[in-house]
């Protein structure tokens, strides 16, 4: 019995990874206007996946879209990172709560952590940051709540970018997210959501102090803060 090979990734979807990545890794800077023939170019390609590569990013965040100016990076200033960021504290914390009460592992989580603690450059120790938190909330038992947040990802990553490349604060999110993975492998999971939702507070107001949050503070079961 033959194997059923590996499909390979479309034009569209190599444009796509390919552009995002440069976002994402601060390659391609907010503001910074998308030419498709030099994209084209680049990832030699015709221009048809890079407009349909751009509509995607579009679509998610990453890049707007206007008649005058074509298609730039989106820019990141205080009000997008407080909505970006009031839906993760939100939404968030109590998705690791319900991962925590519901036992689920958390190897995903210890593996991210590890990736980024060995991390040689800022794009690897990004996209291990991401994976860690993803881990954290996609074992919550319910799947819309993960795909909600799967949706802000890009553009909070958006915002770790920029925050990141003005204060590089990797060691300090580091200790954090060790003590929110200590504290849900001991089954704390009040005591987990609530150093979850005090790392990504603190982290969207010290990259951008005029941002403010509107999400209330986690509370626990009894529901005292």
């Amino acid at each position: 019995m033959t194997s059923v090979p590996t499909p390979i990734p479309s034009r569209t979807q190599y444009v796509l990874e390919g552009i995002k990545h440069r976002i994402l890794t601060g390659q391609l800077t907010p503001g910074q206007a998308l030419v498709e023939t030099e994209l084209a170019a680049q990832f030699g390609v015709s221009k048809t996946p890079v407009r349909e590569a751009l509509k995607t990013l579009a679509g998610t965040g990453l890049v707007v879209m206007s008649q005058y100016k074509g298609v730039t990076v989106r820019m990141v200033d205080a009000d997008m990172a407080r909505e970006v960021y009031d839906v993760r504290l939100l939404l968030e914390p109590e998705a690791l709560r319900r991962t925590v009460r519901r036992r689920a592992s958390l190897d995903a989580a210890r593996s991210a952590l590890t990736r980024a603690d060995q991390a040689t450059d800022t794009a690897e120790r990004s996209l291990a940051n991401r994976e860690f938190h993803r881990a954290l909330y996609v074992p919550c038992g319910n799947p819309l709540l993960g795909r909600m947040l799967d949706e802000v990802r890009d553009q909070a990553a958006l915002v770790s970018a920029v925050a990141w490349a003005a204060d590089p604060s990797w060691e300090r999110e580091a200790s954090e997210h060790r003590e929110i993975l200590r504290l849900a492998a001991e089954g704390d999971a009040d005591g987990a959501a609530r150093a979850l939702h005090a790392h990504i507070e603190s982290f969207v107001l010290k990259a951008f102090p005029d941002a403010g949050t509107e999400a209330t503070e986690v509370q626990g079961e009894d529901g005292q803060e």
